[in-house]
């Protein structure tokens, strides 16, 4: 089964050691909602509260974000913080490795439990450190799930989010979408579940017609701005309307930026257009809501731009997320690559 994502990301910051706990049981519930059989959502409970103790312990402005996998069913959790970074994050998966005299047994204790486990870390003035623990049921993990990646945040104080995002896989591509309803509050979510549910409901068309079925959809609605992103092996198809903005992104810098059509889905849609860019072998793809502060493009250290989509995702909602918008970004590499 393939889970869709409605809900926001579970956000839980780690300033007081009690947020371990809180971690806890955030990730334990989530699983249970992914339908993770037997033990699993004590595992998933088990992983959040090492990141958490991690993040406590030795970072600081940690945060953990869990949520359903974008891709496939199990659940992720994302931890990220903002220093002072880990000299040999591969050292430090080893049991018994610690440097506060405790069993250092935390990060190996993830990696052992979790279906796949990603870490990166990188001091200096851009100190930080990323990661991401995937606990899946037996069987459901494939390889290329791990190339997509997202985050969603309601703003601060609000209950909804009027932000939503989805990627599906078909046989034809792999395609992305960030929604976005105008405002904030259960009026936007209205909007952009609306938007949601529309593209679920046949994502493989041409993504006008995409964008056209929801502008019928959201007419009574508040509308809301639409990015979608067609992933092919070795280039990528941008439509949008609205301040969604589109990005590729290579190690040795962004390769490509584009911003949607001005205009609301739902109410006087321009005739959307379709723009095509590269996208070369190991390159990433990224859409994000103005949520997310579009200055973080202009000079990206090198160490944002190495990491894989989902350590991707969570380095840039955690640091560039305008806290009074709804935030999301989401990023993915190709489905499939040529021969």
């Amino acid at each position: 089964m393939i889970h869709t994502f409605t809900a926001p990301t579970a956000q839980v910051r780690v300033d007081h050691h009690s947020a371990v706990h809180l971690a806890a049981e955030t990730a334990r519930e989530v699983a249970r909602e992914c339908e993770l059989p037997g033990a699993l959502p004590d595992q998933a409970a088990v992983i959040a509260s090492e990141l958490a103790t991690n993040l406590d312990k030795y970072a600081s402005d940690g945060t953990l974000y869990i949520q359903p996998l974008p891709l496939g069913q199990g659940v992720e959790i994302l931890a990220a913080d903002r220093g002072p970074g880990m000299r040999d994050p591969e050292r430090c998966l080893a049991d018994g490795y610690t440097t506060a005299g405790t069993l250092g047994v935390g990060l190996g204790a993830v990696k052992r439990m979790a279906t796949h486990f990603t870490i990166r870390s990188t001091g200096g003035a851009d100190a930080g450190t990323w990661a991401c623990a995937r606990l899946t049921a037996p069987g459901e993990q494939r390889p290329e799930w791990q190339a997509a990646g997202a985050v969603c945040l309601p703003a601060e104080g609000e209950e909804s989010c009027g932000d939503a995002r989805a990627i599906v896989d078909t046989d034809a591509a792999r395609t992305a979408a960030v929604l976005d309803g105008l405002g904030h509050g259960r009026p936007a979510a209205e909007a952009a579940q609306a938007a949601l549910r529309t593209f679920h409901a046949d994502p493989d068309r041409p993504l006008p017609e995409v964008l056209n079925r929801m502008n019928r959809a959201l007419r009574h609605t508040r509308g809301a701005a639409v990015g979608l992103l067609r992933l092919r092996p070795d280039h990528a198809d941008y439509c949008g309307i609205g301040n969604i903005r589109a990005l590729a992104l290579t190690p040795d810098g962004v390769q490509h930026r584009l911003t949607g059509q001005p205009g609301i889905v739902g109410w006087g849609m321009p005739t959307p257009r379709v723009h095509g860019f590269p996208l070369p072998q190991g390159a990433t793809a990224v859409l994000h809501s103005d949520g997310i502060d579009a200055r973080w493009a202009l000079d990206p250290p090198p160490s944002v731009l190495r990491l894989p989509p989902p350590l991707l995702s969570a380095a840039l909602a955690h640091g560039h997320r305008r806290v009074r918008d709804d935030a999301t970004v989401l990023a993915a590499r190709s489905l499939l690559r040529l021969p």
